[in-house]
């Protein structure tokens, strides 16, 4: 049956069949053992393995543990073969064993991309493979530091009968390679398809049986592509990594406030900058607005890089507290580079943004701002001010607003710190 008769969705069920000793999982458990206090239990040794690229590094926690498995997904043609690829030739440039095994290209293929991004190495050995059997048969013969396979959903194993990509086979695949994995000391990189809503093609359940998840973001008709970590057993899942996509391949980005802030524009209204905070690096990022009077019966709010939902929230709050009439307008929203901020502490960098363009007023060029905005107009603190304000000296900034209760702990020479309590006096500031 393609659709459940019970809850009515399609491609929902799943073709599961009985193992002797236990069922599925049963070989990564182990054989049963009587329970022991927590303190007598040996920690893990967890020997990372650098992958030569900082920014990858950042990300995982410090480098790749031995036996761990790694699910990346990002849109397709976002580089996330390039990467893995990259991170394979540094590994073997070291000397360790990396197998990569492709069911969407042939070896000449990505023979061909390795030569145009240099990732030729002996150490590296290439397998065009889409059974699940003949996969774990390379794995235990050469057993091998790094396995990456791109991609799970072209992967199928024989047991089953259901076509590959479709939710048994890959909880199957997944759940087999997390065997292999434990058992041998392999560390496993799944290369997994994104549905348009932004998740990983197949079932929910594919993220809890992995150690961690990673989502390859960026628009394609950006150079710029963000790590970020959604889930990890090893480490912070606020870190993120950066990087630029080049004719060579993807080219790290060390400072990257600078490249956010490279083309903005001075004197013009709609435009503020914003230290937002990802994982322990602070970053400056430039939020634009534009406001436009409308004549239809529904104003548009169209966002790129924020939340929709918690920009409309901001806009009432104007309306509400300030008394600016946006709900006469179209609001467009925009934050450049191609990056995506989740943090509240973006709310005043919004709300200058907004107020600059409704006033058709430029804000300071050399002020930066951040905050969280309530719902009664209140800007409440936020975590990590130190080191925004830093980051907002060493590019030249001289005057920050920010939340009353983070303006005196600690200050930073060389910048203003302005305090303030509520978003009305916000505006008195930034259009005195």
């Amino acid at each position: 049956m393609g659709r459940c008769p019970e809850c009515g969705n399609w491609g929902s069920l799943v073709e599961e069949r009985p193992t002797a000793g236990g069922g599925r999982g049963a070989g990564v458990r182990g054989p049963s053992a009587s329970p022991v206090p927590v303190t007598e239990v040996e920690g893990p040794a967890l020997a990372r393995i650098p992958t030569g690229f900082p920014e990858v590094d950042r990300t995982l926690g410090g480098g790749v543990v031995p036996g761990s498995v790694v699910l990346i997904g990002g849109d397709p043609g976002i580089g996330k073969s390039t990467l893995l690829l990259q991170v394979a030739a540094r590994l073997a440039s070291q000397g360790r064993k990396v197998l990569y095994v492709s069911g969407e290209e042939s070896t000449e293929q990505i023979r061909v991309r390795a030569e145009r991004i240099d990732a030729m190495s002996p150490h590296l050995y290439l397998a065009a493979e889409t059974l699940l059997e003949a996969i774990i048969e390379h794995g235990e013969r050469m057993r091998p530091d790094l396995l990456i396979l791109d991609s799970i959903q072209t992967t199928s194993a024989g047991a089953l009968e259901s076509p590959p990509g479709s939710i048994s086979q890959v909880r199957e695949v997944a759940s087999r390679l997390l065997t292999l994995s434990k058992e041998r000391a392999i560390s496993t990189c799944l290369i997994g398809h994104v549905t348009k809503e932004g998740s990983f093609a197949g079932p929910k359940a594919l993220e809890h049986i992995v150690d961690t998840v990673i989502y390859f973001e960026g628009e394609q008709q950006h150079a710029y592509r963000i790590l970020r970590v959604t889930k990890n057993r090893f480490g912070s899942t606020h870190e993120i990594g950066i990087f630029e996509m080049t004719e060579a391949g993807l080219k790290e980005v060390d400072n990257p406030s600078r490249i956010f802030l490279a083309e903005r524009s001075q004197g013009v209204t709609g435009s503020a900058v914003v230290v937002t905070m990802e994982g322990t690096r602070p970053l400056l990022v430039e939020i634009q607005a534009l406001i436009a009077p409308t004549h239809a019966s529904f104003p548009r709010r169209v966002v790129t890089g924020a939340d929709l939902n918690r920009v409309a929230i901001l806009l009432a709050v104007l309306e509400k507290r300030v008394g600016m009439p946006l709900s006469a307008c179209d609001v467009f929203v925009n934050v450049a580079g191609g990056v995506r901020i989740t943090e509240p502490a973006a709310d005043l960098g919004i709300v200058a943004a907004v107020a600059s363009s409704l006033r058709n007023a430029p804000l300071d060029p050399r002020m930066v701002c951040f905050g969280e905005v309530g719902l009664t107009g209140e800007i409440r603190a936020v975590r990590h001010a130190a080191p925004r304000l830093h980051e907002a000296r060493q590019f030249g900034f001289a005057r920050c607003i920010l939340p009353e209760t983070n303006e005196g702990k600690p200050r930073e020479a060389g910048i203003e710190a302005i305090g303030l309590r509520t978003v009305d006096a916000m505006m008195h500031v930034l259009f005195p």
